[in-house]
């Protein structure tokens, strides 16, 4: 895996921590329904680790605000943004990750009507949350996929799935997203477990 992406981060110096474990991207949740939303800077923000502001349904001028405020590299939309916002989000500078539901079929229709629209996919388990359910969709559905656009596989991984995640082959896959299977509580991540992992992985 190319990218390893750990996100419902808050705390400094839990971020400090996990940016040295050596992981790629790091999220920060901003939809206040979250146990793992920000709602203030924290004293630390990763500097080597790319910076991943997650929203649901959220006005663009608020997005772009926190954008700033954060210096992110990219914008997650996890709710039911359109193509065309995801499109005119784009235009500021910003790299686009469009989150879509994953349920007992692959959603082509809808995907495809993404495509061009924003720089990643990220796949997860559909539910009646945001992401961070801690389950797992049929990831043998993912050859349904076809298009161009690379993804991330999120949804429940956890650190017993080094061999899955390691079998796992989709030509776009370029990574993985883990949340709640690696948390202390909320928004506090187990820092030993991530590293244990990466090491398993071969990252």
């Amino acid at each position: 895996m190319k990218v390893i992406k750990v996100c419902g981060m808050r705390d400094a110096d839990n971020i400090r921590e996990v940016e040295e474990s050596g992981v790629d991207w790091m999220g920060f949740i901003f939809h206040p329904k979250s146990p793992r939303a920000v709602n203030r800077v924290p004293a630390y923000l990763p500097k080597k680790t790319k910076r991943v502001g997650v929203f649901v349904n959220e006005l663009m001028e608020n997005i772009l605000e926190i954008a700033s405020l954060f210096q992110l590299d990219f914008v997650q939309l996890h709710g039911d943004e359109s193509p065309c916002f995801c499109d005119e989000m784009g235009k500021n500078g910003l790299k686009i990750i469009k989150a879509f539901s994953i349920g007992d079929q692959f959603p082509k229709e809808k995907v495809a009507t993404y495509y061009g629209k924003c720089d990643y996919f990220l796949f997860d388990t559909k539910t009646h949350l945001h992401g961070g359910s801690g389950k797992k969709f049929n990831w043998e559905i993912l050859p349904d996929y076809h298009g161009e656009t690379p993804f991330l596989l999120s949804g429940g991984i956890s650190p017993e799935d080094v061999e899955p995640v390691k079998a796992f082959s989709h030509p776009k896959c370029i990574g993985i997203d883990i949340n709640s299977k690696f948390e202390i509580s909320p928004a506090l991540k187990d820092v030993a477990l991530i590293k244990q992992f990466l090491e398993k992985i071969g990252k």
